[in-house]
């Protein structure tokens, strides 16, 4: 595929995507690299760009340096602060009394500690939703609670369940007790994902390690 089609690809896709506006992103391709640039009007838009960019055959990489530019008067840290804290006290998914919050300038950090990735990263999701974000921090720690050979053990059987998962071509370490690493091959964004989502899913995992060789994404957020 040229650089030429595999742009108008990205550029369609975008603009397919009912919840972007496509108007004020840039896209550049070259050999499999999408660049995009420009901006949009939350940190939810962005994060469904990337998401649309990534559903494109022929996207290895992408380098993202969209900025969230807010049409309407910046919204106070406190409020951001206190709706941020209401809508994790909302969901039953989340330990709300467990995670930490701070906001400057818009970014928010959540600090704090789970027993499980699915409540992280659930927390993350509901503030990504939020007016006003302009970026968020996830550095909410994961309780270690099993034996690093039960975590190897319960990731590589959930590889071999998976219909999307070539698991004789992955290689699972886990090292310090809680830490994953993820070695091999993988064929697409989808097989990627469901690997890693597949580590993230065992009990006790703290952080991981993709080192699988195949598409992935560079994010080149000024704002961070």
């Amino acid at each position: 595929m040229s650089a030429l089609q595999l742009r108008e690809n990205v550029v369609d896709e975008l603009e397919y995507e009912p919840s972007i506006d496509a108007a004020h992103i840039g896209v550049a391709a070259d050999k499999g690299l999408v660049t995009l640039t420009g901006h949009v009007a939350s940190y939810a838009e962005k994060q469904a760009a990337i998401a649309a960019v990534r559903r494109v055959k022929g996207v290895r990489a992408i380098a993202e340096e969209i900025e969230v530019r807010y049409p309407y008067q910046k919204t106070p840290d406190d409020e951001i602060a206190k709706r941020a804290i209401d809508i994790l006290a909302w969901d039953t998914m989340v330990p709300s009394e467990s995670i930490q919050i701070m906001v400057h300038d818009g970014w928010v950090t959540l600090t704090g500690s789970v027993d499980w990735h699915y409540q992280k990263k659930h927390a993350e999701e509901d503030v990504r939703r939020l007016s006003g974000v302009r970026g968020v921090t996830n550095a909410v720690e994961i309780k270690p609670s099993v034996q690093p050979e039960d975590i190897k053990r319960k990731i590589e059987e959930a590889l071999k369940r998976h219909a999307e998962i070539e698991a004789n071509a992955i290689r699972v370490t886990v090292r310090e007790g809680n830490k994953v690493v993820l070695e091999g091959k993988v064929d697409s964004w989808e097989e990627r994902h469901a690997v890693e989502n597949a580590a993230w899913s065992a009990p006790g995992v703290k952080s991981v390690e993709d080192r699988t060789i195949g598409p992935f994404v560079y994010d080149r957020d000024d704002d961070d």
